[in-house]
């Protein structure tokens, strides 16, 4: 089955990634960064020093945040960047499952387990949801399974495993996906919902609940205008309309709702304090004072941003720690970092041109609507130019377009990697279209029956096709060995200079 196929890939990934992670941590010394590092205020217990050996690796950069948002709570300013969903799901792990280990294992050693584990679990539920959503969209089982396996040697590969929320976004995000793509329209806005709990960029999937709902609505119109008449025909369109607006504005609350919330709770957190400084642990004040990290002090003046009219602390993180900003890093000391992730927005690009080559008449009319020419969006034309694809090419490239002109563009790998799965399908793609040891057709030569020879080795799995093709990889077309040189370069530096305080994507 593909379903067993991707998933023992996956979790062979994930054991691999640990191991990793573990070993360059050992072997390589830490680069002095100056990054985030709240003091250690609790007594180290017997297994702590052990698991910081083997886990340290995953608690490096924003991983620090999540950790520190999980013990102590949402104290300094700067903390708001980081949604509640990833680190309320850490101490839940380590409050129920890891507690019987509590004699001998601190809450950080703990929480380090917890990443371990739920990340690697969540990352199996996104592989699972994201085949599924690939055959759904797709329509081609092949690509579908080459996609999925891609996507387990993704070139973000270091945040689906450190203390990132990454995986617990994609999971939701492509489950969330796969639900609307079925019609199951309120379970796919409660894990919309959920995800945008994870990361803020969640509130851009209320796109696909405005425009798949839309697409049905106008297919079913188009069936009422043949075969209802009169009055019956209008109290038809009326219906469908009506249910189309109620399905939109609710489930853009849904969706909105986590978002708003978490933003009322920061707002009222600064704006509104009722923390006494003298409630917070010494050092936890001094590494403030000393980094510039506001606390909330009920006996202290609000900051500024509480002032402006529409007072959202997310914005106002984004500004003035990170410097996010339209055009701001748009620097030549920054060439570096865009050469990172040239690769991902270069992935994004061919998507969007490929498809838009493919589809001209439907990109113009938005894929809403169908000509008399047109097989129909009901009938789908198998691969990625399938009309359905439409609306997550729009969206990567929206998320490509903002990712590159507003954000830190390094970050641009595992944002696209995490949210969207046009990268994973135009990498797929372009393999089954030019790799000779991926063709259906048999030869002479013995190597293009590569993967006639894996499926005759198992009879109750399907072939891996990433597996078969690594040993051939020397033979192999110079975009394969591109797109494959790619994937796993990214999957294994990630993990070296990551888990090593090194800057990476």
């Amino acid at each position: 089955m593909d379903v067993r196929t991707v998933v023992h890939f996956a979790a062979v990934t994930r054991g691999l990634s640990l191991f990793l992670q573990a070993a360059f941590n050992a072997v390589i010394p830490d680069h002095n960064a100056e990054a985030f590092m709240p003091p250690r205020t609790e007594e180290p217990l017997y297994l702590d020093s052990t698991v910081d050996w083997l886990l340290s690796g995953l608690s490096r950069w924003d991983a620090e945040h999540f950790l520190f948002i999980a013990e102590r709570g949402y104290l300094y300013e700067h903390n708001f960047a980081f949604f509640p969903l990833f680190p309320i799901l850490l101490r839940g792990l380590a409050d129920t499952l890891l507690w019987p280990v509590s004699s001998w294992l601190g809450m950080r050693g703990r929480l380090l387990v917890a990443v371990a584990l739920g990340n690697s679990a969540l990352f199996l539920l996104s592989v699972v949801a994201l085949h599924a959503l690939s055959r759904t969209v797709l329509q081609d089982r092949r690509l579908a399974m080459l996609s999925t396996l891609l996507y387990c040697i993704t070139p973000a590969n270091v945040f689906m495993t450190a203390g990132y929320s990454e995986s617990l976004f994609a999971a939701l995000t492509f489950g969330g996906l796969y639900l609307l793509e079925k019609g199951f329209t309120f379970r796919a806005c409660l894990a919309l919902s959920i995800a945008t709990a994870a990361r803020s960029n969640g509130l851009v999937n209320i796109g696909f609940l405005l425009y798949l709902p839309s697409l049905r609505a106008i297919s079913q119109i188009r069936v009422y205008r043949v075969t209802t008449k009169g009055h019956r025909k209008v109290l038809q369109y009326v219906w469908v309309i009506s249910r189309l607006l109620l399905t939109s504005i609710l489930g853009t609350m849904v969706i909105a709702l986590p978002f708003c919330a978490f933003q009322y709770y920061g707002y009222r957190t600064f704006c509104t304090p009722s923390l006494s400084l003298e409630r917070v642990p010494l050092a936890l004040l001094s590494l403030g004072e000393r980094k510039g990290y506001r606390v909330p002090d009920e006996n202290g003046p609000p900051p500024l941003w509480c002032m402006r009219p529409l007072p959202i602390l997310y914005s106002h993180i984004q500004d003035v720690y990170w410097d996010v900003g339209f055009f701001r890093y748009f620097e030549l000391k920054q060439i570096p970092n865009f050469l990172l992730a040239l690769p991902m927005a270069t992935l994004g690009i061919m998507a969007a041109y490929a498809y838009l080559q493919a589809n001209p008449e439907l990109c113009l009319r938005l894929g809403l609507w169908e000509t008399g020419t047109n097989r129909g969006l009901d009938k789908p034309i198998p691969g990625l130019f399938n009309p359905k694809v439409f609306v997550y090419v729009v969206h990567s490239t929206v998320l490509l377009a903002f990712g590159t002109l507003c954000m830190h563009v390094q970050v641009l790998t595992r944002f696209l990697a995490s949210s969207s799965p046009v990268p994973f399908w135009i990498s797929a793609h372009l393999l089954l279209l030019n790799e000779p040891l991926l063709h259906r057709r048999k030869t002479s030569n013995p190597n293009i029956q590569l993967l006639t020879a894996a499926r005759g080795g198992c009879k109750h799995a399907a072939p891996n096709p990433i597996i078969a093709l690594l040993p051939h990889f020397t033979t192999c077309c110079p975009i394969t060995q591109s797109i494959l040189g790619y994937f796993l370069s990214y999957w294994v530096l990630g993990l070296a200079l990551h888990c090593n305080f090194f800057p990476w994507t």
